[in-house]
């Protein structure tokens, strides 16, 4: 092997870069922001200032913060970047004028291949951290079809307070089991409500240590940030094959 050095690149090896949002909150083995949730390394890049609070409201006045932040990971060598907030589409236009590597901060931008998938009238259920924070415009900021807009059944975590107080007011203990009960309740519920539905899609990146259990108790297929990170690193680090005929 012979290889040079990338100008001021000073570590190897982290395809995938993920954008923090300032939360502090216990991510667990599964979380978007818990390294052991990936089978491979990654690279964090926090950037301060840029709260629950402000996504939720829509606030994009950390658009410069979140570019500088951006454009450090393009610089330590990452071929893709990710973010830490399903809300971050928020930026995802304006961002990608300036990052030159694959951008897709939303888990939310799995719609516009979710919905192929299945028939013309087929429905997506949405969970999200706080559904009425999760806007038609927000979808349309990812460029999500209209189409695709009038099919998306969204729920929403804003009562469920073993989500609610540990992870947006930050306080107290995060009882897992708690909140994987309210997970899937809250899928169950609109699993009934729409019978059309054919996926759920798990828009907070909190939320995918709990995948696992809504997809045993509803049985459709389900999507959240890490199906999305482990896709995308998959088509920027290609994997040789090995076998026999």
């Amino acid at each position: 092997m012979k290889v040079t050095a990338r100008g001021r690149q000073l570590s190897y090896g982290e395809a995938i870069g993920i954008l923090l949002i300032e939360n502090y909150a216990p991510f667990i083995p599964g979380d978007t922001a818990n390294a052991t949730s990936y089978r491979y390394p990654v690279r964090f890049q926090p950037v301060m200032g840029l709260t629950v609070e402000k996504l939720f409201s829509h606030d994009t006045s950390s658009l410069a913060e979140l570019e500088r932040c951006a454009l450090a990971l393009q610089e330590a060598g990452v071929r893709a970047i990710t973010g830490d907030c399903g809300f971050l589409a928020l930026f995802q236009r304006e961002l990608s004028k300036t990052i030159e590597v694959p951008l897709f901060l939303s888990s939310l931008l799995q719609l516009n291949f979710m919905f192929p998938l299945f028939s013309q009238k087929a429905e997506v259920i949405i969970i999200t951290a706080n559904a009425p924070s999760l806007t038609p415009s927000l979808l349309e900021a990812l460029s999500v079809q209209e189409q695709y807009i009038e099919r998306c059944r969204i729920i929403g975590l804003e009562d469920c307070e073993a989500f609610t107080v540990p992870v947006v007011e930050e306080k107290g203990i995060y009882d897992t089991e708690r909140v994987q009960h309210c997970v899937v309740q809250k899928a169950l519920t609109m699993r009934e409500l729409y019978p059309q539905s054919k996926a759920i899609l798990l828009e907070c990146s909190l939320l995918p240590p709990f995948a696992h259990a809504v997809r045993e108790a509803t049985k459709l297929p389900v999507f959240d940030y890490i199906t999305m990170i482990d896709y995308v690193h998959d088509a920027v680090v290609q994997r040789t094959f090995t076998g026999h005929m």
